[in-house]
């Protein structure tokens, strides 16, 4: 798997809900760098934590579906007849 990185588009954007949330919220006013560089750190940080969960979820759904669709099969199957 190769490491994934946010597009510049993006970054700017979580990087401008970062800052208005840290003046909203705590006062604190940061600039774009800091605000990137912050951005920079929680992806690094956490972002393997959060993209790992949504795998397990992921798998976990295939999981219960691929047991329903055996079900399904299995209630499709006919009664043989056991001929001795």
């Amino acid at each position: 798997m190769t490491d994934q990185t946010l597009d510049k588009e993006t970054r700017e954007q979580l990087a401008d809900q970062v800052k208005r949330y840290l003046e909203d919220e705590h006062e604190i006013q940061i600039g774009n760098m800091d605000a990137t560089f912050l951005i920079d750190f929680l992806a690094t940080n956490l972002g393997a934590k959060y993209y790992n969960q949504g795998v397990r979820d992921a798998a976990a759904v295939f999981a219960r579906r691929s047991d329903d669709l055996a079900d399904d099969f299995y209630s499709l199957e006919k009664a043989e007849l056991d001929r001795k």
